[in-house]
């Protein structure tokens, strides 16, 4: 196994880069790169010196206070093919291309890049004037919040439904468990999330759970208990829409697991020997059926942590890594951009490998060593 998880994390390196190395070529095409928008600013403002607010509450002065910030993983094309820069100076143009970077050819920018994620150093964000790790630091509890709780709680929602199911297939439990499954299923967690608002944070009706944020005003003076279950009612909401999002697919899921195993033969043998049907159940069937159910649980995780939050992040405003890459995305933040695919991707591969480590755990018999 050690062998196996080596080999693993050794092409971890490869994957990342092919998957760097892919996106960075599309962002050379990809129009309406940071230098454009930034030009389009100043031509908003009416004036080719000025003063521009950044999404992060700052005033930027350009083009000086541009030689501080970092250079991007984008491109752009030349200073005449900016349809911002027309009636601009062209002197000025070519001082934010260079205070970005783009001055220099798109493999020495990718180089640059490659080397600065050897050591986990990102650059700075170009429209915000903050280093990205910082960034990423800052946004990084929101989401791992929001992920982390959700994840759990779906999977100790979704696992015992599912057995329940799969038992009791056909009854009169089952077919209205599955009209609320399918509900789950078909309504995605920003929608549930808006009806949330609506219902239980003073939208319409009552005004139970506060509508935005992670704390209230002033928590940082509150005693510790005070401050986590300040933490906590601020997280239901957000939680329960993704919860009611996300556990549809995992319940089928556990159903159809179990009901392949239970019409299996050891399940015949193991109830002839006269076994119980608790002990058939998680002593024989729940290790085998368990294994699809573990093969996505990274996947869950990941996509529930960085995906699945970001509409939810907005309709609660809660300002995480769902919505800072989606942000960076708009405005062609590249070293925003680029960090958070690298440290995602990063996080997917490590996952992956994590759930392979638990085939081991929950079934021994499972040697990646002896595959050919």
């Amino acid at each position: 196994m050690a062998a196996y998880l080596l080999r693993r994390l050794l092409l971890v390196i490869p994957t990342l880069l092919g998957i760097i190395v892919i996106n960075f070529a599309v962002v050379q095409f990809a129009p309406g790169g940071p230098v454009e928008q930034m030009l389009a600013e100043l031509r908003g403002e009416g004036q080719t010196m000025g003063r521009i607010t950044g999404e992060g509450g700052g005033e930027i002065r350009t083009p000086n206070a541009l030689e501080q910030r970092g250079t991007g993983g984008g491109g752009d094309g030349p200073v005449g093919n900016y349809r911002g820069a027309r009636g601009l100076d062209p002197t000025i143009v070519a001082e934010i291309e260079r205070a970005f970077g783009f001055d220099k050819p798109a493999t020495t920018r990718f180089k640059e890049m490659i080397l600065g994620y050897l050591t986990f150093d990102f650059g700075r964000s170009l429209f915000r004037d903050r280093p990205v790790v910082d960034l990423i630091i800052e946004k990084m509890p929101v989401s791992i919040s929001l992920g982390l709780w959700s994840t759990l709680l779906i999977y100790l929602i979704s696992i015992p439904l599912g057995i329940r199911k799969a038992v009791r297939d056909g009854s009169r439990f089952d077919v209205a468990t599955s009209a609320l499954v399918l509900i789950g299923y078909a309504i995605p967690g920003f929608l549930f999330a808006i009806v949330l608002v609506v219902f239980f944070a003073g939208g319409s009706f009552f005004q139970w759970f506060p509508l935005r944020g992670l704390n209230s005003p002033g928590s940082e003076t509150w005693s510790l208990g005070a401050r986590i279950m300040d933490y906590a009612w601020h997280m239901v909401l957000p939680t329960i829409a993704l919860v009611i999002g996300g556990f549809a697919t995992l319940t089928m899921l556990t159903k159809n697991a179990f009901l392949d195993e239970i019409s299996k033969q050891y399940v015949l043998t193991a109830r002839a020997k006269g076994g119980s049907e608790s002990r058939v159940l998680y002593g024989h069937i729940f290790r085998n059926a368990m294994m699809l159910i573990i093969a996505g649980f990274p996947a869950a995780f990941i996509g529930i942590l960085f995906t699945g939050a970001l509409l939810v992040e907005i309709v609660f405003s809660l300002d995480g890594l769902g919505l800072l890459g989606f942000e960076s995305a708009i405005r062609r933040d590249y070293p925003v951009m680029f960090a958070t695919l690298y440290i995602f991707t990063l996080m997917g591969l490590v996952m992956q490998i994590i759930g392979d480590f638990t085939y081991t755990l929950v079934d021994p018999r499972i040697d990646f060593e002896a595959r050919r």
